[in-house]
Parts: structure tokens; C-alpha cells; sequence
């Protein structure tokens, strides 16, 4: 639509083979927006591409999605936080480790970044019922074996990615004060040192993560490889809307404002969402419960015949 918009307006579109976002698509920078990324990056018009629009109806519970064990989400560490000219990107130590929730594998943390709308308004990238959050943070970790990105990409479930949304509270989020403060070193494209962060501080409780959604879909941003098992958490975080601002303060590659950096949804294509539902009972203790009632009502009801009661 975007490129459609340039032309009527009698924009002239280069051949830059550069990808932005639809924010950053004028006539003076005639980048590839979302719509036009299939054209230079064949991967991005593959048939399992994200974000998506998860429809809560259509969704199917599956037990099999049981909490995730996650190792080294609370020891704190240096790294580097970075501006790429798309997002603000925070590298991970690969000691940082997930499994469980019906991974096929050991997963390494790699890096975190996040997508967000303007000033503090509407952002994520994954949709709820249609309904977009304010900001997305992604979580990306690749199976223990490969040494980088570019070799899990090969494999169709290489990527482990937890996806969190957030919403605009009252009252600012203490937590985010050590990520939010040092977005003013790096409002350019370039980089600062972050220092006793954790990835705890950034994430709900253990106790709230219990319940996600789960497909298999790309990475949202070229080259759109279609090799993540894509875990959204239920629970939104908390920010206030000034903290949520902050993140548009920072610049893109090309100099304009960092906003609206999201990929619009994509078509399912047939792909089924599944749903955790939380710590739902094992089957074998429910027939357990079940069983214990029924002989209950079974002893009230021969009791209150024989007059023991």
C-alpha cells in the first residue's frame, strides 16, 4: 500500500535493495517498506511468516506446552546495548539457557530487542483478536549446537524466540528504570555498555509465564527466515507511557525517529496457534480428583439414607 501511495503521488522508487519500515518510506527515501520486502528477500514471501494475528477462538489447548526451565534469567551481567538502525538490541551470554514447553531441544540466548508504535502509542508487533499492544519484546535463543544465527536459520525449528507484550500502566516500571535510562546514550546508531541487567528484570515472575501461545513461524525482519518456534506470553508487562516514549527518542539508520518499527501481520496459511492454558492438572490427578468426589457424594449420599449423619 505504502508503494502504491508513492507512486500515485509521483514518487520516482529507486532500486535500493535497503529494507525500513513503513515510517520510514517517503519520497525523499525510497526504502523497501513490509510490502516490498518480498521483492528483494525471497524468504519474506514464504507462507509461514510472522508477526501473526492470534484469533482466541481458533486457538487449541495443548498440554504439551508446559512451563519452560530457564537457566541464568536472574544472574546479572555487562553487555552491550545496542542501536542497529531498526531497534535497540541488548546481546545475551550464551550461558543463558531455555527448555521445556515442548522444545525440541536446549536453546542458547543469543540477543533481545524490541518493537514498538509512536510516543508511547500502539506497537507490537503480534496481534491479539486484531487488538495490538503497545510494545513487543523478543527474546531470541538458538539450539545449543549452532555457533551463530546464520546456521539455525537453516533449520525449521533452529529459532526459539518468547515473545512479551506490554501495556501502558499509571506508574512506571522500576525494573525497566537500567534499560530506559541508557537509551539516551544511543539514540544515534551506535552502542553503550549495560551494565547488572538480567533478563529477570525484564521478564514477568516464573509463576507468570505459565500460559502462551505457540506456532511456528520467520523472523519478523529480512531475511524473514522461517525457522522460529514462536512462544507469546499471555501476561503483559507494565510500562508507563512515558517509558514507553523513551524508546522513540532513538533514530533510525537513515536519521528519522525510531517509531512504528513493526512488521504488519501476516497470514496464517493454514497454521494452527496453540495455547498452553497455564499449569492445567495432569489428566492421570484429575481422574484422581474426579474419583475421590464421586466417592464422597457416594458415602453423603448412603449416610444421610441409613440417618448416620
Amino acid at each position: 500500500m505504502v508503494l502504491l501511495k508513492l507512486l500515485h503521488s509521483g514518487c520516482v522508487l529507486s532500486s535500493t535493495l535497503r529494507w525500513c519500515y513503513h515510517s520510514q518510506v517517503t519520497c525523499n527515501n525510497t526504502c523497501r517498506g513490509p510490502e516490498a520486502w518480498g521483492q528483494v528477500f525471497q524468504r519474506c514471501s514464504g507462507r509461514s511468516q510472522s508477526p501473526v494475528n492470534i484469533v482466541t477462538r481458533r486457538l487449541v489447548l495443548d498440554e504439551r506446552l508446559t512451563p519452560f526451565h530457564l537457566t541464568g534469567y536472574q544472574e546479572r551481567f555487562h553487555s552491550s546495548l545496542l542501536n542497529n538502525g531498526h531497534t535497540v538490541q541488548l546481546d545475551l551470554p550464551s550461558s543463558i539457557r531455555i527448555k521445556g514447553g515442548n522444545l525440541p531441544t536446549s536453546y542458547k540466548a543469543l540477543q533481545v530487542h524490541l518493537h514498538w508504535g509512536k510516543d508511547g502509542g500502539l506497537g507490537s508487533e503480534h496481534t491479539i483478536d486484531g487488538e495490538r499492544f503497545s510494545m513487543e519484546m523478543h527474546i531470541v535463543h538458538i539450539k545449543e549446537e549452532y555457533d551463530s544465527l546464520a546456521q539455525a536459520e537453516r533449520d525449521r525449528a533452529g529459532v526459539a524466540v518468547l515473545g512479551f507484550f506490554f501495556q501502558e500502566s499509571a506508574s512506571a516500571n522500576k525494573k525497566f528504570d537500567t534499560l530506559i535510562n541508557a537509551l539516551k546514550y544511543i539514540q544515534q546508531p551506535s552502542n553503550t555498555t549495560l551494565k547488572g541487567v538480567s533478563l529477570g528484570m525484564l521478564t514477568p515472575s516464573p509463576n507468570n509465564m505459565t500460559k502462551y501461545f505457540r506456532y511456528e513461524g520467520s523472523l519478523t525482519t529480512p531475511n524473514c527466515a522461517e525457522a522460529v518456534v514462536w512462544s507469546l506470553f499471555e501476561k503483559a508487562i507494565p510500562l508507563s507511557r512515558e517509558q514507553l516514549a523513551a524508546f522513540s527518542q532513538l533514530r533510525f539508520s537513515d536519521g528519522q525517529r525510531m517509531v512504528r518499527n513493526y512488521r504488519p501481520v501476516e497470514p496464517l496459511n493454514g497454521r494452527q496457534v496453540y495455547y498452553s492454558g497455564g499449569q492445567a492438572a495432569p489428566a492421570s490427578t484429575a481422574l484422581l480428583i474426579m474419583s475421590v468426589l464421586v466417592s464422597s457424594a457416594r458415602y453423603l449420599h448412603t449416610a444421610l439414607r441409613t440417618h448416620e449423619l
